[in-house]
């Protein structure tokens, strides 16, 4: 096939559980982004409990931006965890990255300032904890039939 290179699966030595984990994100992340794109208000007031009474249409506009990335950006994640293996590791480490900042920028940086934390804050913080659990197993070396290196 064009479109996608040979499997790398082969060469992935770490957890089956790291593999599992990371398509569990892919679905975790698109899932999010079909309702930032789709629903009506981008899920800002139905889940979030944004006030939209002021500046919605840019809100709304925002949400459904982001949700337009974290669509494409959720199959890419599970394109690696279906096909591309060896990259696990490194798709975990963006993730942790990503939630680490997010949970930084909603628990102290910018978020301190409002008080508000919709479910994404708090989704963020116990992401990079598992996403750190992860990632060391997917980074432990084991053979091929499963015993550790």
């Amino acid at each position: 096939m064009d479109l996608l290179p040979p499997s790398t699966n082969a060469d992935y030595r770490g957890s089956g559980a790291s593999v599992v984990f990371l398509m569990m994100s892919s679905v975790l992340t698109i899932l999010p982004g079909m309702i930032h794109y789709f629903l009506p208000d981008g899920g800002a007031g139905v889940i979030a409990h944004l006030d939209l009474t002021t500046r919605a249409s840019t809100i709304i506009a925002i949400f459904a931006w982001y949700g337009a990335m974290q669509i494409p950006f959720g199959i890419l994640i599970g394109i690696v965890a279906w096909r591309y293996r060896s990259l696990v590791p490194l798709v975990l480490l963006l993730l942790i990255l990503q939630q680490a900042l997010s949970a930084f920028a909603a628990w102290i940086f910018k978020g301190a300032i409002t008080g508000h934390h919709p479910p994404e804050h708090f989704a963020s913080v116990i992401f990079t904890v598992l996403g750190v659990v992860f990632l060391a197993l997917s980074l432990r070396r084991t053979h091929v039939d499963g015993a550790q290196a």
